[in-house]
C-alpha cells in the first residue's frame, strides 16, 4: 500500500508541471512550423500558414512577371521565415495572367503539381524566369500565325513547351502525361479567367504584383522593402 501511495504522490506532483527530461531540464513542445500548412482557398488561391493568423496577406502575381520574380526570390523567403512560419502572418498566392497566353501554361502546370509542392514549384519558376522567357530563340512566323487560330489550351501548351516550363515541372517530378493533361484542361482555363475577373472587380487588380493586407489593397507596394514595414505596423496594431 505504501508503494501505491508513493506512485500516486509522484503522479499528483507531476500534474500541471512542465515535462522534465532525464537530465532534469524542462522539455518544451516543438514549435509549429506554419509554413508547412498549405491549403487551397475558396477564392482560388493557395495559402501558406496559420488560418487564424493575426495578419492575412494575399498576393496577386504572375509567373512571367519580372517584379514578381524579384519578390519571390528576395522577399518571399524572408516573409516565410520571419512571419509565416511562426504563425503571425498567413500568405496566400493567387495567379493572375497579366501577360495573357504566356502566363496560361505556367499557371496550369503550377496548379497541376501536388499541393505540398505548389510553392516550391512556383519558386523554381520565378528563380528561372529570366532564363525561361528570356531565351533568345524566337517562335517561327508560320507557327505564330497557326497559333493565332488555335484554342487557348493549344497556345498554352505550345508556349509552355517552347519556353521550357513543361520540362521544368517534369524535372521536379510531375509525370509528363499528367502535365499534358493539365495543359489541355479547357475548364481550368475558364477558371483562371473567371478568377482574374474577380480580382479586377473585387480589388481593381490591373498589374502584378498586387498585395492585399486584411482585405485592403496596398498602394505602391511591389517589393519586400516596401512590404515589410506595412506588415510590422499591422502586427503592432493587433
Amino acid at each position: 500500500m505504501r508503494s501505491l501511495g508513493l506512485v500516486a504522490g509522484i503522479a499528483a506532483a507531476s500534474m500541471g508541471s512542465p515535462l522534465v527530461a532525464a537530465q532534469g531540464k524542462p522539455v518544451r513542445p516543438a514549435a509549429v512550423d506554419w509554413s508547412r500548412t498549405v491549403v487551397r482557398t475558396p477564392d482560388g488561391g493557395v495559402r501558406m500558414g496559420n488560418p487564424d493568423a493575426r495578419v492575412k496577406l494575399i498576393e496577386y502575381g504572375a509567373r512571367t512577371c519580372p517584379t514578381c520574380a524579384t519578390f519571390a526570390v528576395e522577399g518571399e523567403p524572408k516573409l516565410v521565415a520571419g512571419y509565416v512560419a511562426g504563425g503571425r502572418v498567413s500568405y496566400e498566392y493567387r495567379d493572375y495572367p497579366v501577360h495573357g497566353a504566356l502566363d496560361l501554361g505556367p499557371i496550369l502546370l503550377g496548379n497541376c503539381v501536388p499541393l505540398p509542392r505548389f510553392f516550391s514549384v512556383m519558386q523554381a519558376m520565378m528563380a528561372q524566369q529570366k532564363a525561361l522567357v528570356g531565351r533568345p530563340a524566337q517562335i517561327p512566323d508560320a507557327k505564330g500565325k497557326e497559333l493565332e487560330k488555335a484554342t487557348p489550351n493549344v497556345v498554352a501548351a505550345y508556349l509552355a513547351d517552347f519556353y521550357g516550363y513543361t520540362d521544368l515541372v517534369v524535372k521536379m517530378g510531375l509525370p509528363r502525361p499528367r502535365a499534358a493533361a493539365c495543359l489541355a484542361d479547357a475548364k481550368a482555363v475558364d477558371t483562371i479567367v473567371a478568377r482574374a475577373n474577380v480580382g479586377q472587380t473585387s480589388y481593381k487588380i490591373s498589374g502584378t504584383p498586387s498585395f492585399i493586407l486584411d482585405g485592403k489593397v496596398l498602394p505602391n507596394v511591389y517589393s519586400w522593402d516596401a512590404l515589410e514595414p506595412v506588415l510590422k505596423t499591422a502586427l503592432a496594431a493587433r
